[in-house]
């Protein structure tokens, strides 16, 4: 299994812990470019191909994967790269040691005027902007805690899978912070503005099977699984053809809006995907009753 070690050029601080393990994959390709090969220090980020499905593991066990600023850069790097990358059709966001993220690594904070906050915020909107920009869906498989920017980091992805025995949080407050990476756009638009003003309010621990409940995650699955069953689930939306799935991400990514605007979109987006090899390969497929194999053209 192919596996890239991801460090950012003159971090700080190095990430901690041992290397993620990886569940059985299908098929794995070797490290991209990008990566840093010299395995001299624990790289905060670890990349691995399952065939068309590249898994991000944020690696910082010892912190519970727990976001400094070298994780937000390095991560933001792997996701950009994947979305770039041909050969990648889906990509799954996971945690080493048995956590998903527990949130902002609060022994980096302290004290800061707005010009370093400014640039430790954006850096972290930069990771939820490669996911949102990005055209390839992006799947959050949660074991452990997700908790603060780590729910917000799962809740940016596109399908969340939730270990049965998973806890999420929002709790920004406890540190006197309101909460970023996303969160005033993706907890309102999954569970409604009126739950995530509670959650945010009044933060509370909430099990995988109330994250399911309120919308934050859509599946849970047995205490260990949740990578798998991610996996699984990417390799299903990877046959998928691309420039709909694209076009799907695209769409949604803008609401809401005005419903003219929309059908207006509908029809531009419509007219790009009918004169495609792929919608050309899915009708041949219909009338010859056979699964489709579509390539992204």
């Amino acid at each position: 299994m192919g596996e890239a070690q991801i460090t950012a050029a003159g971090a700080s601080e190095p990430a901690a812990g041992p290397p993620a393990s990886q569940s059985p994959a299908s098929q794995s390709r070797a490290s991209e470019p990008w990566a840093d090969q010299s395995g001299a220090d624990a790289p905060s980020v670890l990349a691995a191909d399952h065939g068309p499905v590249r898994v991000l593991t944020l690696n910082r066990p010892a912190r519970r994967n727990a976001i400094d600023l070298e994780l937000r850069v390095v991560l933001a790097e792997a996701i950009e790269g994947a979305m770039a990358d041909q050969d990648v059709r889906v990509i799954v966001v996971t945690g080493a040691g048995g956590t998903f993220c527990s949130g902002g690594d609060i022994t980096t904070m302290r004290r800061q005027g707005p010009v370093p906050v400014r640039t430790r915020t954006q850096a972290v909107q930069r990771v939820v902007r490669a996911i949102w920009n990005g055209p390839k869906p992006v799947l959050a498989a949660v074991e452990g805690y997700a908790i603060g920017a780590g729910a917000a980091l799962a809740l940016a992805c596109d399908r969340v899978i939730a270990a049965a025995d998973s806890t999420f949080g929002m709790s920004f407050t406890g540190v006197g912070i309101a909460g970023d990476t996303g969160i005033f756009a993706s907890l309102p638009a999954r569970a409604g503005v009126n739950v995530a003003r509670q959650l945010l309010l009044m933060p509370r621990r909430l099990t995988a099977a109330e994250a399911l409940a309120l919308g934050l995650a859509d599946a849970v699955t047995e205490p260990g699984t949740a990578l798998a069953r991610a996996l699984a689930d990417a390799e299903v939306i990877a046959a998928g053809p691309p420039l709909a799935l694209a076009g799907i991400k695209a769409m949604l990514g803008r609401w809401p809006a005005d419903p003219r605007e929309i059908l207006e979109r509908e029809v531009d987006l419509q007219a790009q995907l009918m004169d495609t090899d792929d919608f050309a390969e899915g009708i041949a497929a219909f009338r010859e009753k056979r699964q489709p194999v579509f390539r992204g053209r």
